[in-house]
């Protein structure tokens, strides 16, 4: 089935762009518009009873949605924040402060985990474990036995790979992995949430997982949200004053933390991805699509548009340069290129109006549900008259 009518004001907005950057900037969907508007509508009409609106009908429908696509058995559990690096930043507050906080993680994090940390690494406030994620075959084993080996303090990796698609498939395994039960586990999900099928129950007692909108999901920024399992954290030191929304009586002299998700909540931010959120997800249950369904249409796109330019020959975009082969891989919603070209074949791309990304050596091909699978010859063509390329 094709999706693209669902999408005509993304078209319609510049006729002649080819977006193949789903991964990075996904479109949004013609329903975020009056959802937008509806965002706008509540704050005139509202005022300062629209936090009253936000927190008792928006909030819990959004919570309601994530969970139901992790499977997860208490929407309460849920967080939400404009990105998630301030998830992050409250995460590694709850960290050892007298010692060097001791981190597991891997070499292909992406920048809202990495920077963050290695600039706390040069001031000797972590002490970073990275496995690196190449061979991609061993991973499993190699991050498993790093986690069951020495205490760490957090375990933080992503389900699915930024800058290769690799996918994490047995996330209980790895959970499962860490000996210390005092251990923060963090998933990060933002390449997984939407597109690949993920089922946190088996370890929504244990791991944090975080995600947000503004890719898969299809809401754009503002719209993320961290699952917080019970007991871990109680008291993040980082911490804004929702986080105090009801808070349960403590010691006289201390400060008061709801005992759900909302532990972790900040301070004043911009409801309006919520809405555009609650909006797509609705669109998504009234076309009657799953996460599995929406995962499969976009590897039959991936896959035709791989053979598709395997069949072209275009130089610098040989499938042999490909981290992860769909149909053979399990991959995420991207293609990898792994190329010393990336760089001068993306800008050739833009120039050209077909939109990719390229991260160093690496040039990234994204796909979703406004793409389909009969037009990947044009997508292709497309591709090979960009000039230069």
């Amino acid at each position: 089935m094709s999706y693209a009518a669902h999408f005509s004001k993304f078209f319609a907005a510049d006729s002649g762009r080819l977006h193949l950057a789903a991964h990075s900037h996904h479109a949004w969907p013609d329903v975020t518009e009056a959802a937008q508007q509806a965002a706008w509508q509540d704050a005139i009409t509202l005022a300062d009873r629209k936090w009253d609106k936000v927190f008792g009908e928006v909030v819990p429908a959004f919570q309601s949605h994530v969970a139901g696509h992790l499977n997860l058995s208490d929407p309460g559990t849920i967080a939400v924040a404009p990105n998630t690096f301030d998830f992050v930043r409250r995460l590694l507050s709850c960290l050892p402060q007298d010692r060097p906080a001791r981190i597991l993680t891997t070499d292909a994090e992406f920048h809202s985990f990495t920077r963050q940390t290695a600039r706390l690494e040069e001031e000797g406030r972590l002490s970073i474990t990275r496995v690196a994620a190449e061979p991609f075959d061993s991973f499993p084993e190699r991050f498993q036995a790093a986690a069951s080996g020495a205490d760490h303090d957090l375990v933080f990796v992503s389900q699915v790979f930024f800058d290769s698609g690799y996918v994490v498939e047995d996330l209980a395994a790895l959970v499962g992995a860490v000996r210390n039960d005092e251990t923060l586990v963090v998933i990060d999900g933002y390449h997984g949430f939407m597109a690949r099928p993920t089922d946190l129950s088996a370890i929504e007692h244990r791991a944090f997982y975080m995600a947000g909108g503004y890719k898969y999901a299809m809401a754009g920024e503002g719209a993320c949200f961290m699952h917080c399992p019970p007991g871990f954290a109680p008291r993040p030191p980082d911490t804004g004053w929702y986080a105090a929304f009801g808070a349960i009586a403590g010691a006289a002299d201390q400060v008061g933390y709801a005992p759900d998700g909302g532990r972790f909540l900040g301070a004043t931010f911009d409801p309006s991805g919520l809405y555009r959120f609650n909006a797509v997800m609705e669109l998504v249950n009234g076309l009657g699509l799953s996460v599995a369904d929406i995962d499969a249409h976009v590897q039959v796109v991936m896959f035709a548009f791989a053979e598709a330019l395997a069949a072209r020959g275009i130089d610098g975009l040989d499938p042999a340069l490909l981290l992860r082969q769909p149909g053979r891989d399990t991959t995420g919603h991207f293609l990898t290129f792994r190329t010393p070209q990336a760089g001068d074949i993306h800008a050739r791309l833009m120039a050209a109006n077909v939109i990719t990304d390229h991260r160093r050596d690496r040039l990234r091909f994204g796909f979703g549900l406004y793409h389909d699978a009969g037009d990947v010859d044009t997508y292709v063509d497309r591709v090979a008259d960009a000039p230069g390329v």
